[in-house]
């Protein structure tokens, strides 16, 4: 398998996939719903439908792309750690659950990657996944 993809290109994709999110998603909600949207007068159940369309969207862009458009922009993919491979469906939900391991001791599972051998954070040790780059 070819090297891994450490902390501070990884950190790069996250600031992408936020930009793309602010870039893509702020306008519908703005068209949707206008400036009241960031008023304490919106229902906050909104919120929840906005992190779930991302997760949503994250899920699918790991399935059939590899990567969010943030790994795509730096050339790196998810595979799975033992084989490779493209992760199952079922590796990728438990990775993309295990963020919650990753950032509740105060983001030290993300922080992990700097410091491991394999560039894992805790989400990626607990899913069996690494990120590497896409040669592709």
């Amino acid at each position: 398998m070819p090297g891994y993809v450490g902390f501070w290109q990884r950190l790069l994709a996250f600031l992408i996939d936020s930009m793309v999110v602010f870039v893509v998603y702020g306008p519908l909600v703005v068209m949707t719903f206008g400036t009241e949207y960031f008023s304490l007068d919106v229902p906050r159940y909104w919120d929840l439908v906005t992190g779930l369309v991302i997760v949503v969207a994250t899920l699918l862009f790991w399935r059939y792309e590899g990567a969010t458009p943030g790994k795509i922009a730096i050339a790196a993919k998810i595979v799975d750690a033992e084989t490779g491979k493209p992760p199952s469906t079922a590796r990728l939900v438990v990775r993309l659950l295990a963020y919650v391991v990753s950032a509740l001791p105060l983001y030290l599972g993300f922080l992990w990657v700097a410091f491991d051998r394999r560039k894992q954070g805790w989400h990626d040790k607990i899913a069996g996944t690494v990120v590497i780059p896409d040669d592709e």
